[in-house]
């Protein structure tokens, strides 16, 4: 059986997944880890709008900074997003099972049509 996270975590990891500009950033992050301003960089906006989708993948532990000094440095924490793959999955295997029921009764249904004089 497989373990869940708690309701409240897969809500921040989804949450957090929901923008383009968060899941960018772990996009950039999932090659290295890098430095706030360098982040910000490619982004059409200011510093503290970055710093506050930052702030939001903390939350969700998506990422996770390391501070020597003035210099913030950030890096990715993928196992909150395997969590979250593992809910969906078990809702992938269900829809599974539904549409191998789907086929089945659809093949019986055309059986009984040809078996029809």
């Amino acid at each position: 059986m497989v373990k869940y996270p708690d309701a409240h975590l897969l809500d921040r990891v989804f949450g957090a997944l929901a923008d383009p500009t968060r899941r960018r950033i772990l996009d950039l992050l999932a090659h290295t880890d890098s430095r706030v301003t360098d982040i910000a960089k490619p982004f059409p906006v200011s510093l503290p709008a970055v710093s506050k989708h930052l702030r939001v993948l903390e939350n969700a532990g998506l990422i996770e900074r390391h501070r020597d000094g003035r210099v913030h440095r950030l890096s990715l924490k993928a196992e909150p997003m395997r969590d979250a793959a593992a809910w969906i999955e078990r809702y992938r295997e269900f829809w599974d099972e539904q549409f191998v029921s789907l086929s089945r009764y659809l093949e019986k249904q055309q059986q009984k049509n040809k078996d029809k004089p």
